[in-house]
C-alpha cells in the first residue's frame, strides 16, 4: 500500500450567509481587517454543509426568514448582521433562528472585526488539532477497539489527545480503555452547552491519564446529544488538544454531523462480510457527503474469502489498511486492558501508520 502523504494544514472559516452584495462588501471588509478569509453562502441551502462546522457563522438580515424556514440547527458562535436603515437585525428573529448576537452596522464594525481576529487566530494551521473519525459498517464491526487503539497510539506518541465516544448507545469507550472506575466529567454534564468550552477547564474536567483525555458516557439513560454541545467540544479540542478521535455511531444524528464535517479523515470499519458490505454501504451513503476523506478498514476472519479489495472496491472507497483476527486483543479487553496499549499486533501497527499519517509524525513512542 502506498504511504500517504501527510494533511496539509487545516484551516476552517467564518462563514458569510447573504445574498445583499453591499452588505457582503462591507463583512469582506471587515473579515479582511480581522486577517481571516471567510467562505460564502448566498442562501440556507448554500450553507447547510458548512453551518455546524464554520468557527463563526453570520447570517445578514436578508437572509434570516429563510434560515428560519429552513430549519437549520441552532449552533455556538451564530450573529445575525444588518446595515442600519436596511432591513435592521431585529433581537426578535435572532432569538428564533438562535444567534447569539446582533450586529448593525456601521457600529458593530469594531466588534466583528475583534470576532473575525479571534477566528484568524484560531485556524493557524500550528495549533489546531488533527481530527479522525471512526465509524462501523454493522453493529459489532470493532469500531470503538479501533478508536481507542488510535487515542491510546497517540497518547504513546506524545501527543496531547482527546477520545470522544458520540454514540449514546453504544458500550462506553471508558470500559473500552478500562476506565469505567476513573472520575471525571461524562457527557450529561456538557449537554447544556451552547458556546465555546474553555480547553485547559475542559480537559481538567475529564477522566485522563498521562497526554490521554476521555468524553463518554454515564450509565444512566441515553440522552439525546446536542450538535451545539459537539461543536463546542470539538472547538475546544481543536485548539487545546494534537489529536481528536471521535467514535461515531451508524446512524448520524446532527451532533455526529458536527463531528464528522470537522474531521480531518473518516475511517469505516467493516468486516469481511458480504452482509456486512451491503449493511456498509447504506453507511457510506449517510456518511460520505459530509467527510471529503474516507476510507475503509477491512476486518478479518474472511468466512468466505472475500477479498479486502473487493470491499473496498464494492463501497466506492479507498481502503486504508486490513486488521487480522487477534484473539488475544479480545481477551485483553475483557480484563480492562487497553487496545493497542502494548504497541505490538496488528491493530497497534495499523493505528501506528495512521495516526503517523494523520499528523505526520512517527507514532511508535513508548508508553
Amino acid at each position: 500500500m502506498p504511504p500517504r502523504t501527510p494533511l496539509p494544514p487545516h484551516r476552517r472559516l467564518p462563514l458569510l450567509v447573504t445574498a445583499d452584495g453591499d452588505l457582503l462588501d462591507e463583512l469582506l471588509r471587515l473579515a479582511a481587517a480581522g486577517g481571516t478569509e471567510v467562505e460564502l453562502a448566498a442562501d440556507p441551502a448554500a450553507a447547510r454543509a458548512r453551518w455546524l462546522p464554520a468557527p463563526l457563522v453570520l447570517v445578514g438580515s436578508d437572509q434570516a426568514p429563510a434560515c428560519l424556514r429552513a430549519r437549520l440547527p441552532r449552533r455556538p458562535r451564530t450573529v445575525l448582521v444588518g446595515r442600519s436603515g436596511h432591513l435592521d437585525p431585529g433581537a426578535e428573529i435572532a432569538e428564533l433562528i438562535g444567534a447569539e448576537h446582533v450586529a448593525t452596522l456601521p457600529a458593530a464594525e469594531p466588534w466583528l472585526v475583534d470576532r473575525f481576529a479571534e477566528c484568524a487566530l484560531d485556524s493557524a494551521p500550528c495549533g489546531a488539532a488533527r481530527i479522525v473519525a471512526v465509524l462501523a459498517g454493522r453493529g459489532g464491526a470493532g469500531a470503538s477497539v479501533l478508536a481507542g487503539g488510535l487515542a491510546v497510539t497517540a497518547a504513546r506518541a506524545r501527543l496531547r489527545t482527546l477520545l470522544v465516544d458520540a454514540d449514546p448507545l453504544g458500550g462506553g469507550l471508558d470500559l473500552v480503555l478500562g476506565w469505567e472506575q476513573l472520575e471525571g466529567l461524562r457527557w450529561p454534564g456538557l449537554t447544556g452547552t451552547d458556546g465555546r468550552v474553555d480547553p485547559p477547564s475542559l480537559v481538567r474536567a475529564l477522566p485522563s491519564r498521562g497526554d490521554l483525555v476521555v468524553l463518554s458516557w454515564d450509565r444512566g439513560d441515553p440522552l439525546q446529544l446536542p450538535a451545539e454541545a459537539m461543536a463546542a467540544t470539538v472547538d475546544a479540542a481543536r485548539r487545546g488538544r494534537d489529536v481528536v478521535v471521535v467514535d461515531l455511531p451508524r446512524q448520524l444524528d446532527d451532533a455526529s454531523v458536527v463531528a464528522l464535517q470537522a474531521a480531518d479523515r473518516a475511517l469505516l470499519v467493516v468486516p469481511a462480510e458480504l452482509r456486512a458490505t451491503a449493511a456498509a454501504a447504506r453507511v457510506v451513503a449517510a456518511a460520505a457527503p459530509h467527510c471529503a476523506d474516507l476510507s475503509v478498514i477491512v476486518r478479518g476472519p474472511a468466512p468466505g474469502r472475500l477479498r479486502a479489495t473487493e470491499v473496498a472496491r464494492a463501497l466506492g472507497l479507498p481502503l486504508a489498511g486490513t486488521l487480522r483476527p487477534e484473539p488475544g486483543l479480545c481477551r485483553g479487553l475483557e480484563r480492562g486492558e487497553a487496545p493497542a496499549a502494548g504497541g505490538k499486533g496488528p491493530l497497534a501497527a495499523l493505528c501506528q501508520r495512521i495516526i503517523g499519517e494523520l499528523t505526520g509524525r512517527p507514532a511508535t513512542g513508548a508508553a
